[in-house]
């Protein structure tokens, strides 16, 4: 049948209801147990005379005077066994006239066991508490579909365990980083989404309107600037876990919403917050997984050792075979980005043709962790540069799996020598760099005032979903992705 077909059967059904007095989408539900702990409790529950159940029907089964129901609430499934005998002829023939896969139904009953020794419900009545117009996607085949798998991701979830599983392993992410951090005295605030000037990181913005104040608006890219300004505040430790947002293309490691921690601690420094990275990830991945190894696109990634430390540069000499990355001309750039394939783009500076050919050849060999340090000083224009360099900032970036899940650095603390790398990144922008970072004088007027020395690290959340729920696509672990409307 086709779907309008299946529709106007369904909201016959409905009708049907509601001409014997059923209201088929009452305001509350009242189960005594969910579940999971209607399994785990089931011979204490047994010796009650009456227990009431809620779910969706995933499965009806059989015909006639006996009907078999698994229904799942999101914490387990449970089987409810209809008896025309055993229930009133009339509210029989409703449930078995009216109920379709995809409803949720109370029912109440007492517990027994199959002969099948499958714990069961005997229903003695039921309540429709929500009739479904639209069918569930066949059981065995699912959403086969990639797209509408993350359009309709209820659905996904609803369907696939091990999405629903993979999206739990994200929270305890999350979760496991907050007891981390908590436990270091990182205070966790919440800082701006909308700001008049968009800072932190290279990146577009997206811009937006207030219309009472008459101005505009910037979706954060980064919570970087106001994370420091609270170390001028007094803040010793403090951390962020949220969104972010860059008007940028769409691959599998970037969506235009992402997830990110990002911690700043006062009188710490890059090495420092190397070491307290590792120690972070090691606590991280062995709370939710179990085990301090994982796979991830067919590798065993293991985290038990010492992460590797490696220079950019070194990376460039060895797999880009740039003799001599640091004195690098554009021209020698172009041509060597041409020979990969790689298209310059208008506006691109020397830093970021570098980078692009450095993801091209030699991000993707690094699949255990590794920190890769030592980087341009123009390349991230809010690092302070490392001791005895005006050309090197001390900045790291961690590599797991071939993709960089964290970005790092000895904060810059000089006010002075903050406002000539914006000066230098205006010249960019007008040059055509659309990532480019404009001076944000009010972040320059708060360094006047003083900010101690500290180090910032900021860490994908999604990407780190992406390691532990062994996915390449960082749509498997969005809930709600960002895609193109359906035409």
């Amino acid at each position: 049948m086709s779907l309008e077909e299946i529709r106007s059967i369904r909201l016959l059904k409905l009708e049907k209801l509601k001409q014997a007095g059923v209201n088929p989408y009452p305001v509350s539900a009242c189960p005594d147990v969910t579940l999971e702990e209607a399994v785990d409790n089931f011979a204490k529950l047994a010796k009650k005379k009456r227990v009431t159940l809620a779910g969706r029907i995933i499965a009806k089964r059989g015909q006639g005077a006996i009907l078999f129901v698994d229904i799942f609430d999101g914490t387990g499934k449970f089987q409810a066994v209809f008896k025309k005998d055993e229930m009133e002829e009339s509210v029989f023939g409703l449930f078995e006239e009216t109920t379709d896969n995809g409803d949720f139904i109370e029912v109440s009953g007492s517990f027994f066991t199959t002969k099948r020794k499958e714990k069961s419900l005997l229903a003695k009545d039921w309540k429709m508490l929500c009739k479904t117009l639209r069918p569930l996607p066949e059981k065995w085949h699912g959403l086969t579909d990639t797209e509408e798998r993350f359009r309709k991701r209820y659905l996904d979830i609803l369907m696939n365990e091990e999405v629903r599983k993979r999206f739990v392993l994200r929270s305890r992410i999350v979760s496991e980083l907050r007891k981390v951090l908590d436990k270091e005295n990182f205070l966790e605030v919440e800082t701006s989404m909308l700001q008049p000037l968009a800072g932190g990181a290279n990146a577009e913005p997206f811009k937006t309107r207030h219309n009472a104040l008459d101005m505009d608006l910037y979706l954060r890219i980064a919570p970087e600037i106001d994370l420091k300004k609270l170390l001028i505040g007094g803040y010793r430790k403090v951390y962020e876990i949220g969104r972010s947002f860059r008007n940028e293309g769409i691959d599998v490691t970037h969506n235009p919403e992402f997830t990110t921690v990002e911690w700043y601690e006062a009188y710490s420094d890059a090495k420092r917050q190397r070491e307290f990275l590792e120690k972070v990830l090691k606590t991280v991945v062995k709370g939710v997984v179990g085990k301090n190894k994982i796979e991830f696109d067919a590798k065993e990634i293991d985290f038990s050792g010492k992460f590797a430390v490696v220079s950019y540069f070194e990376l460039l000499q060895r797999y880009a075979l740039i003799p001599e990355p640091a004195k690098a001309s554009m021209d020698d750039l172009k041509l060597k980005a041409t020979q990969l394939g790689i298209k310059p783009e208008k506006g691109d500076t020397v830093e970021k043709l570098m980078d692009s050919i450095y993801k091209k050849t030699a991000r993707p060999k690094l699949v255990q962790p590794t920190f890769v340090v030592d980087y341009p000083a123009n390349y991230i224009p809010l690092a302070k540069k490392k001791e005895g360099s005006d050309t090197l900032v001390d900045a790291f970036q961690l590599v797991i799996g071939g993709f960089e899940v964290t970005k790092a650095f000895s904060e810059l603390n000089d006010p002075v020598d903050q406002r000539e790398r914006f000066a230098l990144q205006e010249k960019n922008k007008k040059e055509g760099d659309a990532e480019a970072q404009e001076a944000d004088e009010a972040f320059l007027e708060a360094l006047e005032y003083g900010m101690p020395p500290a180090g910032g690290v900021g860490l994908s959340i999604d990407r780190m979903a992406m390691l532990l729920g062994n996915v390449k696509n960082i749509r498997e672990v969005v809930f709600f992705p960002t895609m193109r409307p359906k035409t």
